[in-house]
């Protein structure tokens, strides 16, 4: 059951968001929009009210309460940033906003990975948190599994941090058009203005 209470809070907030954004951007209704974006952190909570609720009737704390905590874990982390992305994106698209920044080259993108590795630090802590809360509610119980979610949100951490200290080792950028400023292509020698 918490399984498919996870998959419906990811499907849920997806659904949630693409519902906001179209009754404020396409249907020009942006309270009711906004009301429906709102509604986003109820999903987590009933995930967490549902997950307290198995424990407490007696079910055996396993993978599944784990990942439930690493999904509020994420959700608390990532919700408001990917809304936030996705208002920007549907507003350029449909509403003839301007078009959002990218994440950028060099330093700025190497800064723009740091601060999402901030957001997985985050989602680490309340995962932690909550599954360390699980622990002492289960008290003398089997509480291997999560205790192994644990360890899971912190090789997360890790990894990503890995992940943007590449970006910082080895900047990234931008692709190559083939062309110099002045339009030549790469290799080619320039035309004179009587070369046909």
């Amino acid at each position: 059951m918490i399984v498919t209470l996870v998959v419906l809070c990811e499907v849920g907030f997806w659904v949630l968001l693409a519902v906001g954004l179209a009754l404020r951007y396409l249907a020009r209704m942006p309270r009711t929009g906004a009301a429906v974006l709102l509604m986003e952190p109820l999903l987590e909570l009933v995930l967490l009210v549902v997950t307290v609720l198995d424990l407490r009737n007696g079910a055996q704390a396993d993978w599944k309460h784990g990942l439930a905590a690493v999904y509020i874990g994420f959700t608390v982390a990532y919700g408001h940033y990917t809304i936030r992305w996705a208002d920007g994106q549907f507003a350029y698209r449909f509403a003839g906003g301007p078009k959002p920044p990218g994440p950028g080259y060099g330093r700025a993108r190497a800064v723009h990975e740091w601060k999402l590795w901030l957001r997985t630090v985050v989602m680490g802590v309340v995962a932690a948190g909550l599954l360390q809360a699980a622990v002492w509610y289960v008290g003398d119980g089997d509480t291997a599994s999560l205790r192994s979610w644990q360890i899971t949100a912190a090789r997360i951490v890790g990894i990503h941090g890995l992940i943007a200290l590449t970006y910082t080792i080895w900047p990234k950028k931008p692709k190559k058009t083939g062309q110099d400023p002045s339009g030549a292509v790469a290799g080619e020698r320039p035309r004179t203005l009587t070369e046909p």
